[in-house]
C-alpha cells in the first residue's frame, strides 16, 4: 500500500501500528515460522508448571492430604474449593489464580464428585447364595402361576407445606413457598406409605398409613392388596411368595409379623412363603427401584400439603414400561409395642426352608390342619 499503509490498516482494524509493523517483520523473516506456527518456538509466556515445577505436587497434596503424605494439611477439614486452594498455594509461595487451579485439577484427572452409597458394611457369608435362592424361588413361583410380591415401607413423609427435594417447572421467579423449619404439624403428622409391588404384573399398590409402622400395618396392607387385586389376578393361586427386607416392620426377627401372616394364611387359605434379604441389602429389593424411585420422581419439588395430595401423587405415578399404581389412605390405628407370647408362637404353622430357615420359611393355613 506504500506510504501510509500501516496507518490505514491500523485505522481499519483497530490493531496498533506497532503490532502491524512487528507482524510485517515476522512475515518477511520466513525462517522464523515452521509449518503452521504463528509464533517462534519458545515464544510467549511460560506455563506455571514449567516455571514452578513443585506446583502440581503441592496442589495434589492439598487436594488429597490423607493419601498424599500430608496429614497436617490446613485444608484437611475445610472445603477444598478452587479459591481456597489458590489462596493456600499463594500463601506457600506458589502464586496462582483460582482459574488456573481449576484447569490444573482438570488436567490432573480430578472432577467435582458427590458421595456415593456403595459400602454395605460387613457382608453375610451367604449373602450371594441367598440372592440366588430368592431368584430360584421367584422363577419357580411365577412358572407355577402363583403371585410374587415385593414389600417394604417407604420413608415416612411429613404432611404440610414443607420443602420436598427436587425441582419442577414453574413461572420464572415464582418458586413454591414452603416453611422454613421442618417441625411436624400436629394436626397433619406424618404418613408411612407401605408398598406392595407385583413383579409379574408390574403393578404397585400403596397403603398410606397415618399411625405407627407396625407388622400389623404391614400385613394389613398385604391383606388389602389380596382382597382388591391379588385374588382376582391369581384366582388359582395356592401360594403367595413375599420378598421383604430383613428388618423393619416386616423383619424376620419380628414375632408380630409372623403372627399376622398366620392370620392372613388362615383367612385366604394360601401357603405364604417369605424370603428375606440379608441385612444391609435392602436396596436390592425390587420394590425400591421399580416402584418407590418412580414415586419420588413423580412428586419431586411438590410439597405434600395433605393426605389427599399424597394419595393422588402416588396413584398418578406412571412409567414408559407400563407401571401403574393404586393407592389408598389407611385411617386405622396400629398400636406399637404389641407382644406375641411363646404360646401364640407355638401355634403358628411354619416350615423353615433347609437353607437359612430364619430367612426363608412358609406359613401354612391352620384351618385345614397343616400343609396344603
Amino acid at each position: 500500500m506504500g506510504r501510509g499503509g500501516v496507518s490505514a490498516v491500523a485505522r481499519a482494524t483497530g490493531v496498533s501500528r506497532r503490532a502491524i509493523s512487528c507482524g510485517l517483520l515476522e512475515l518477511d523473516d520466513r525462517r522464523a515460522l515452521a509449518g503452521d506456527r504463528v509464533r517462534r518456538p519458545g515464544g510467549g509466556r511460560k506455563r506455571l508448571i514449567d516455571t514452578d515445577p513443585q506446583l502440581l505436587d503441592k496442589l495434589d497434596r492439598l487436594v488429597e492430604p490423607t493419601t498424599r503424605g500430608d496429614p497436617m494439611s490446613p485444608l484437611r477439614w475445610t472445603c477444598k474449593s478452587v479459591r481456597n486452594l489458590a489462596d493456600e498455594l499463594t500463601a506457600r509461595g506458589h502464586p496462582v489464580s483460582y482459574r488456573t487451579v481449576a484447569h490444573l485439577l482438570n488436567d490432573m484427572g480430578y472432577s467435582l464428585q458427590s458421595n456415593r452409597k456403595n459400602s454395605e458394611g460387613a457382608d453375610h457369608l451367604d449373602r450371594d447364595r441367598q440372592f440366588r435362592h430368592i431368584a430360584r424361588r421367584v422363577r419357580a413361583a411365577q412358572a407355577a402361576g402363583n403371585p410374587v410380591i415385593s414389600v417394604d415401607t417407604k420413608k415416612k413423609e411429613q404432611v404440610g407445606n414443607f420443602k420436598n427435594s427436587g425441582r419442577e417447572w414453574r413461572p420464572k421467579g415464582d418458586p413454591e413457598q414452603v416453611r422454613v423449619h421442618d417441625f411436624v404439624i400436629k394436626e397433619l403428622g406424618k404418613v408411612a406409605p407401605y408398598g406392595i409391588y407385583d413383579l409379574a404384573a408390574n403393578r404397585g399398590w400403596v397403603n398410606v398409613g397415618i399411625d405407627h409402622d407396625t407388622a400389623e400395618f404391614a400385613v394389613g396392607s398385604i391383606r388389602w392388596w389380596w382382597k382388591t387385586a391379588g385374588r382376582r389376578a391369581y384366582p388359582n393361586a395356592r401360594r403367595l411368595l413375599i420378598t421383604a427386607d430383613g428388618g423393619g416392620s416386616n423383619g424376620y426377627r419380628v414375632r408380630l409379623w409372623k403372627w399376622e401372616l398366620q392370620k392372613l394364611a388362615d383367612e385366604t387359605g394360601l401357603n405364604i412363603c417369605v424370603c428375606h434379604f440379608p441385612t444391609g441389602t435392602s436396596k436390592w429389593n425390587k420394590i425400591e427401584h421399580r416402584l418407590f424411585s418412580f414415586i419420588t420422581k413423580n412428586w419431586r419439588g411438590r410439597p405434600l400439603l395433605s393426605h389427599a395430595a399424597i394419595v393422588n401423587l402416588i396413584a398418578s405415578t406412571r412409567t414408559a414400561a407400563g407401571l401403574k399404581v393404586t393407592c389408598r389412605l389407611d385411617m386405622r390405628q396400629y398400636p406399637s409395642g404389641v407382644k406375641v407370647s411363646d404360646e401364640q408362637m407355638a401355634t403358628i404353622c411354619i416350615t423353615p426352608d433347609r437353607f437359612h430357615g430364619e430367612w426363608n420359611y412358609t406359613i401354612h393355613p391352620r384351618r385345614t390342619g397343616g400343609v396344603i
